[in-house]
């Protein structure tokens, strides 16, 4: 088990010394497009990130979170021109596993990450981001938490079903995983966040345990994974320590997002981690008895007093968490 780190943003010296100093062994880069890479991610861009990336000691070990939105949405949405969107991703994938980076974590949140408030106040007085779903029932048709959904032309603007994004999420993948068995790149599916049943008449389908076991039995792949976000699973109302076993034992673990919140998927707010509703020692004991051998990352900084836009103060306090939980469970055995 070792340590990791995601939403870096854009990747700087300053960051990439600071995490090794912390003792992070592996990163996800969540890239932005270029107008270069003409939709995709390519070869020489891949290689030097991972080389400069290994010259602090570290591994580029997954790309990740569909960035950027506009290269995505229309195979999310089931839109035309989406087959150019999995074509382009195809070649991503190729050239992550000629660049040899294992995992490439993808979403299917049509209209992006969402939240009520990034302004909720948690212990000390810092800020934290919560959601609250009475806040969103009469959301307008396609209202976005963080996507550019102004791309999207208004003969295409109406609800989508489950079983709609179902059948876009199983196109999507019977072109994708493939592509990606070939390449060596294992697919990690993030869980809806909020996982309520839709957002602006569009559904989130990824907003359960049981969608999960769906997606696996689907696509009986090697390749076919979750990322594990606690917070999540633990906004689910899901017995975590459980399902981490569930998915951990058939080999279904590929990155883990250690975060914990408080409340229910109708109402709640994220927290630092050893306040939250999840018992972290618990769910540390279960990623090790599972048998997951991968990263850990903290998820979504909360903004402490004097701390840097990036975060630098927090993510040493969730790396700083996540390494004493690491430590402890593995002095205890296996």
């Amino acid at each position: 088990m070792k340590l990791g780190m995601d939403h870096i943003g854009q990747i700087t010296d300053e960051k990439l010394k600071f995490l090794q100093q912390m003792g992070v062994e592996g990163i996800m880069a969540n890239l932005e497009g270029r107008a270069d890479d003409a939709g995709y991610h390519s070869f020489p861009r891949l290689m030097n990130l991972k080389t400069r990336v290994a010259a602090y000691g570290m591994e580029l070990a997954a790309i990740g979170g569909n960035t950027p939105w506009s290269w995505h949405y229309k195979w999310m949405l089931g839109l035309p021109g989406r087959d150019e969107q999995i074509e382009n991703l195809q070649r991503t994938i190729r050239n992550m596993g000629a660049a040899g980076i294992p995992i490439y974590t993808y979403n299917i949140h049509a209209l992006r990450y969402y939240r009520t408030s990034s302004y909720a106040p948690v212990r000390g007085g810092a800020l934290s981001t919560s959601f609250d779903a009475d806040l969103v029932r009469n959301a307008p048709l396609f209202a976005s938490g963080g996507a550019n959904t102004e791309l999207i032309p208004e003969e295409h603007r109406r609800p989508i079903s489950d079983e709609e994004m179902w059948d876009n999420l199983r196109y999507f993948l019977n072109a994708v995983m493939p592509v990606a068995e070939e390449a060596g790149v294992t697919m990690a599916m993030h869980p809806d966040d909020p996982q309520v049943p839709q957002i602006g008449g569009v559904a989130r389908i990824m907003r359960s345990p049981e969608a999960f076991r769906k997606l696996i039995e689907m696509f009986p792949s090697e390749n076919n994974k979750l990322l594990f976000c606690v917070g999540c699973f633990t906004e689910m109302g899901a017995d975590v320590p459980a399902e981490i076993r569930y998915f951990g034992e058939r080999d279904k673990l590929a990155w883990v997002h250690f975060r914990n919140i408080k409340g229910t998927t109708e109402k709640f707010v994220e927290t630092f981690p050893d306040e939250g509703d999840a018992d972290m020692v618990a769910v540390m004991k279960a990623f090790r008895d599972a048998g997951y051998r991968g990263h850990f990352a903290p998820d979504h900084h909360i903004r402490v007093e004097g701390d840097s836009d990036w975060g630098h103060r927090y993510w040493a306090y969730g790396l700083g968490f996540i390494r004493g939980m690491l430590l402890s469970v593995k002095s205890q055995g296996s």
